[in-house]
């Protein structure tokens, strides 16, 4: 019988080629209801094994998966967000998704934001504990109506009694078509964003692999991108036309 070979690498370090991700449901960016997990997870996953990683998906509270990726217990965060603070203690990728805040309208209603003077005199839902932005909040030349639950305002919008309604695009669009895909025929987004939230993989400075697994994400992500399978995967979902500004596809 010939003999088993065993890289030395493995012998030394057998989770080398094994990749934890973290994080929270956030559908359909990570969707615990779902076999693949949600379209982040499942383009993080191809990207990781087209490097040759093998993926594992731990759902936790938000809380546990930052400070559990901050410090090394997980590997990565797939559907993070960037800020400065953040910059300190997490190796980020390329961005590879968007989440950018958009005011949804009704589509008989002409109005067409420009800016936040364009929103004088609006009525505005705004969901009670979600986090806005603060020039946008400090603005006061419109009227807020605070609501319990993103289908509370809808339901407002539909009856008139309020005019717009800031919700992240993609996360709006998946809420309406699990819930009545007919609202949605009702409804539209105003093409400029209030704000633009790219979404990236972050792995954490104390990981000693921090910089092998996001150089390895950034690599494989590409390599989605040049086959096209990247731009199927979001068509799959629901989300083709949404990201298309983020990559210049290879020549």
């Amino acid at each position: 019988m010939a003999p088993l070979l065993v890289s030395a690498e493995t012998v030394q370090n057998p989770q080398s080629k094994h990749v934890t991700i973290a994080g929270d449901p956030w559908p359909p960016y990570l969707d615990d209801r779902r076999a693949d997990n949600g379209i982040a997870v499942q383009l993080a996953r191809e990207a990781l094994e087209e490097e040759g990683y093998q993926v594992e998906m731990v759902f936790v509270p938000w809380a546990r998966a930052l400070e559990g990726t901050r410090t090394g217990m997980f590997d990565m965060i797939v559907d993070a967000w960037w800020d400065s603070d953040r910059s300190r203690d997490f190796m980020f990728s390329r961005p590879y998704l968007d989440s950018s805040i958009k005011f949804i309208k009704r589509k008989d209603d002409p109005f067409i934001f420009l800016g936040l003077s364009s929103l004088a005199g609006k009525n505005i839902a705004l969901i009670r504990g979600y986090a806005y932005n603060s020039d946008f909040l400090a603005s006061n030349n419109y009227n807020t109506f605070e609501v319990r639950a993103f289908s509370q305002g809808i339901r407002m919008l539909l009856e008139g009694r309020i005019d717009l309604m800031p919700e992240n695009e993609t996360v709006a669009r998946y809420q309406l078509s699990q819930q009545d895909k007919a609202t949605l025929q009702q409804l539209e987004f105003a093409e400029k964003p209030l704000s633009r939230n790219l979404i990236y993989a972050i792995s954490g400075y104390q990981n000693p692999r921090h910089t092998e697994l996001i150089d390895a994400f950034n690599r494989g992500l590409m390599k989605l991108v040049s086959s096209g399978r990247y731009q199927r995967l979001l068509a799959e979902n629901g989300l083709r036309g949404i990201f298309d500004n983020i990559f210049t596809p290879p020549q």
